[in-house]
């Protein structure tokens, strides 16, 4: 089920005779059968009654409170997942370095392959040779990630192949009007970069509910490494979908004319230099839903898959892997 997303300002969301119902000034503005969601998420200034609160609770429907700009507040967090002895074994999993480089590996190794690829396509459709050499320079890092002996060593060429993308993504927006020199974030230092960010700061939340739904820990990774209130073993699931998910959507939005300039308020001196407004807002979360739904063959499963669906099969792989010591498998894009 796709979830329920409620920004628009000053809205109270309630639940009355088994809907979710958003309303604004006393007004019912949308309504939705409760059954059909699996997970709300609320941008910004609203509010939620308490007979929401308790049956969103009681449902186990996945909560997140988000900034406006994104940035995660917190979620509601009913009674823990019953599967202890699987979280034993992620401890015991996360205290194995061999198993646990192995693991990040197959991580960076998916994240390097999935943005050769998302260039590959580019070059061919587009005819840069610039494209092509950045995808050949990933490819060498991908050899390189399977020598690496450390975890930090892994992170270092991580790095790398991040840079190497980014060094020709500016070649991958067609339409005038845009520019980007390199990836920001912590504040986002232009409209493209702020795209992203927004884009895989849903992608976390998305990935972290699947994470959930297994009994795993989400604070517990492999390639990130544990620290306060980061969701590591989510972070970690995210990397093999970023290019596929939200670069494409960003860009798709982007060349397609779908969000425009306009749709963002600039103030370069400000706390926040790039907000984007709530019409472009609106408009992106609609693309982003449009790609989660979009229905494909999987690379390596003979069946129809969409990629909301995709990140609850890699989270059950992952826990699969940790209760059984084989390799984590991730996702790789044909």
């Amino acid at each position: 089920m796709p979830p329920l997303y409620v920004t628009t300002q000053g809205a109270k969301l309630r639940y009355r005779t088994r809907r979710l119902v958003v309303e604004k000034d006393g007004k019912e503005i949308a309504a939705v059968p409760a059954v059909h969601v699996d997970q709300v998420l609320i941008l910004g200034n609203v509010t939620l009654t308490t007979p929401a609160l308790s049956y969103l609770l009681e449902s186990g429907v996945d909560t997140v409170f988000l900034t406006l700009r994104g940035r995660y507040k917190g979620r509601l967090v009913g009674p823990m997942g019953g599967n202890g002895r699987l979280r034993l074994l992620q401890y015991r999993r996360v205290a194995d370095p061999e198993w646990a480089l192995e693991t990040a590996r197959a991580i960076v190794v998916a994240k390097l392959h999935n943005m050769r690829t998302l260039l590959r396509r580019y070059a061919r459709r587009l005819g840069e040779e610039r494209l092509s050499e950045a995808a050949d320079r990933l490819g060498e890092l991908i050899d390189r990630a399977g020598r690496c002996t450390t975890v930090n060593s892994l992170s270092g060429v991580e790095g790398r192949g991040t840079a190497v993308y980014f060094s020709v993504f500016r070649h991958l927006i067609r339409e005038p009007g845009w520019s980007f020199e390199k990836r920001t974030r912590r504040p986002p230092r232009d409209p493209v970069n702020a795209l992203l960010s927004f884009g895989y700061t849903l992608l976390a939340h998305q990935v972290e509910s699947a994470v959930r739904a297994t009994g795993l820990d989400p604070y517990l990774g492999f390639l990130h490494q544990i620290a306060y209130n980061r969701p590591s073993l989510a972070l970690d699931l995210v990397e093999e979908f970023r290019p596929i998910v939200v670069d494409s959507v960003v860009l798709r939005c982007l060349n397609n004319r779908i969000i425009l300039p306009v749709h963002f308020v600039v103030n370069p001196e400000g706390t926040y230099p790039v907000l984007l407004d709530d019409e472009g807002r609106a408009r992106f979360i609609r693309e982003f839903e449009a790609r989660l739904n979009l229905s494909f063959k999987h690379p390596d499963r003979d069946e129809r898959v969409t990629y909301r669906r995709c990140f609850g099969l890699q989270a059950r792989r992952m826990a699969r892997a940790v209760q059984t010591g084989e390799p984590y498998r991730p996702f790789r894009v044909r």
